[in-house]
């Protein structure tokens, strides 16, 4: 289990092994390129291309479930796939290149993930369509605290200018302090060590031969995708009952309660991608809510609620899987937050604590074994080489905090100057706060600290705008902690990859820039040819509608909810409390089988269909492991990424036609029979 965002970012480490045992000899003699040279026009190409399809996959993964896997191996094997193609073919043709190096490779990584990391850091499936029409409809123009004022639509100018204001802060907050996070601390940053370990490996003739193989997995598997996708399009008719997207797999009964397989490529690929407890945890909240608590709570209608409400009233069934939502991914989140906060100044004074006390020990150490000193020294050699100069990044963060604190108000007048003021005062804390328990963890809890800020914005702010204030904030902190994050996560990987820290800082600006336009565009593209926020389609947007319902309980507090409502939030509170907690004192050869409370709290709101797709994944991963380990181990991320990226190219003509108006020609659709 890895970071976790405005949705679910699932990450796991890819490769478990030392990078210092790997070809040695080839990684240091070989020359390492200035940081100039490390970025080229080639790679910044390819990192425009990716980008953009890296975007709109995780628009579409959070418009419709929330809960996106790492996409960064498919960005390493992408970014290697085609460079090496692009210099095959000039060669061919008489041409001379450079050579594709680590560096590069490493670079193309980074601006890739730092691109589509706006797609849900800046909140597009949450925090910014919170405010929307559709979201407020929803609610209730009758609900306390809903208000018509608090209501922002997409736009995709002002999305543009909130994003080129908000996004560039986090990546100016964090940077002085580098060496001490990665070289006195020596955080592991899984992820990012991970990453680097696999870059390492295409750059070595037997790497580069395996990530050949690896590529040609992932377009096969790309390709069929594809195709599958278009082929369910023409049964998919009009409306948002036909097609194989609603196939009883198990029967009318179980469908009518969302357990049926979707064909969904991306959802099983999500299953292959994801470690097997997260899937696992999916598919128990699921038998738990939609199996269990949904129909016992339906069997009270008319007296814990009126029974004659809409499938979307909150003073009913809506209300419930709403609010028990909420409160497991609270629960989850304030431990989690607690544990990182503990863990991290535990570790901060151990540190201090082996400095001060044990310098001649160190010495030895690191004296034992001349190889790995050598390899170290060149490591710290490169990544201390070019230098960014606090100055640089003092003035970078107060300018830029000055801009948005003057320009944010304007976009967003409930969000006063001065409580954005207040939120860049305390973010650098709140960043290196992450920033650490991310390298510890590999945890990032930025939507914990969003949401932190949504309730005490929007309780300072009050009823006059407090919802709009409230979420607005959770996208401004969100958007620091989380790019803050990522930029120290890269700077792992560039001193595992001897790539130089401002070629890493550079490419992440870059990747940032390219997202503050990628990603509000093809998120429009989403918003003009889609039904955003429906209830009943297929993006519904599920954290919208939580981030706003948030946002009121932060102005509001808890009016107007069905009957034991209030007592079912605690519950479900507690529990993920209790959960985490045992999942933490219990042995791992146990606690490996208890599930994740904020796993199990997508299908509470969403349904079970996901987690059944999510379910079948793991499944094929399991035995794919007990036939073959190796190969399993070699093959499933790429297979897994050919089927998300698959269906999210298919996005892009599905969406075309729905904006052009053209229709499915066929609506299959599957009823009971007559009965006789």
């Amino acid at each position: 289990m890895g970071t976790e965002t405005t949705s679910m970012d699932i990450t796991e480490p890819l490769i478990n092994q030392d990078p210092q045992q790997n070809n040695k000899n080839e990684y240091l003699s070989e020359p390492v390129p200035e940081w100039k040279e490390q970025i080229t026009i080639r790679g910044l190409v390819v990192s425009g291309v990716l980008g953009c399809l890296f975007c709109i996959i995780t628009h579409k993964l959070n418009l419709t479930v929330g809960i996106i896997p790492s996409l960064n191996v498919a960005a390493g094997l992408l970014g290697f796939f085609f460079v090496k193609t692009w210099t095959g073919l000039l060669t061919k043709i008489g041409i001379f290149t450079k050579p594709f190096t680590r560096q590069e490779n490493t670079v193309i990584q980074t601006c890739v993930v730092a691109c589509y990391g706006l797609a849900f850091s800046g909140g597009f499936g949450s925090s910014l369509i919170a405010m929307d029409q559709r979201t407020y409809e929803l609610i209730g123009p009758d609900y306390p605290g809903n208000r018509a004022e608090d209501v922002k639509n997409p736009g995709l100018g002002w999305m543009i200018g909130f994003m080129f204001v908000v996004s560039f802060l986090g990546l100016f907050s964090l940077v002085p302090l580098r060496k001490v996070m990665v070289l006195d601390y020596k955080l592991t940053y899984p992820s990012g060590t991970a990453t680097a370990m696999l870059i390492n490996s295409f750059h070595t003739k037997t790497g580069a031969e395996l990530a050949g193989n690896q590529v040609r997995q992932l377009g096969k598997y790309l390709s069929i995708s594809f195709c599958w996708s278009c082929f369910k399009w023409f049964f998919s008719g009009i409306g948002d009952s036909c097609g194989f997207d609603n196939f009883p797999s198990f029967g009318l009964t179980l469908f009518k309660n969302t357990f049926y397989f979707d064909f969904s490529p991306t959802y099983v690929g999500c299953g292959l991608i994801c470690p097997h407890i997260v899937n696992c945890s999916v598919l128990f909240g699921a038998i738990v809510s939609w199996g269990f608590l949904w129909p016992f709570v339906s069997k009270h209608a008319g007296d814990w609620y009126p029974a004659d409400l809409g499938s979307n009233d909150f003073k009913g069934l809506y209300g419930y899987k709403v609010f028990i939502s909420i409160a497991l991914i609270l629960g989850d989140g304030i431990y989690n937050l607690v544990k990182i906060i503990t863990i991290t100044i535990r570790e901060m004074w151990r540190t201090r604590s082996k400095q001060s006390t044990l310098p001649v020990v160190t010495e030895v150490l690191v004296g034992e074994n001349s190889e790995l000193q050598l390899e170290e020294k060149k490591r710290t050699e490169i990544f201390l080489k070019d230098g960014i100069p606090t100055w640089f990044a003092a003035s970078g963060y107060v300018g830029l905090a000055a801009i948005s604190t003057a320009t944010i108000p304007i976009i967003f007048p409930p969000l006063k100057w001065y409580l954005v003021l207040c939120s860049y005062i305390l973010a650098p804390a709140l960043a290196f706060c992450n920033s650490y328990g991310t390298g510890l963890t590999d945890w990032s809890l930025a939507s914990t600290y969003g949401k932190i800020g949504l309730f005490i914005i929007a309780a300072a702010v009050g009823q006059n705008g407090g919802v709009i204030a409230g979420v607005a904030s959770c996208a401004v902190m969100m958007s620091i902690v989380a790019t803050a994050a990522d930029l120290m996560q890269d700077f792992k990987t560039g001193y595992l990859t001897l790539s130089s820290a401002k070629s890493m800082f550079v490419s992440q600006l870059i990747g940032t820039a390219m997202g503050c336009i990628i990603a509000p565009l093809t998120f429009w593209m989403f918003w003009t040819a889609f039904d955003i926020g429906s209830p009943d389609g297929p993006y519904k947007a599920p954290y919208a509608v939580i981030f706003r319902e948030m946002a009121i309980l932060g102005v509001e507090g808890f009016s107007e909810l069905p009957k034991y409502c209030m007592e079912m939030c605690g519950g479900f509170f507690a529990a993920a409390l209790a959960i985490n907690l045992v999942r933490d004192v219990t042995p791992k050869k146990y606690s490996q089988y208890i599930p994740i409370p904020m796993a199990m709290a997508v299908p509470f709101y969403i349904g079970a269909y996901f987690a059944v797709d999510m379910f079948i994944g793991t499944v094929i991963l399991f035995v794919w492991e007990q036939l073959n380990r190796k190969d399993a181990e070699d093959y499933a991320g790429a297979v897994a990424s050919g089927l998300i990226c698959g269906d999210g190219i298919w996005t892009i003509p599905s969406a075309i036609l729905s904006i052009l108006r053209i229709n499915p020609p066929i609506c299959m659709y599957f009823g009971p029979s007559a009965s006789s």
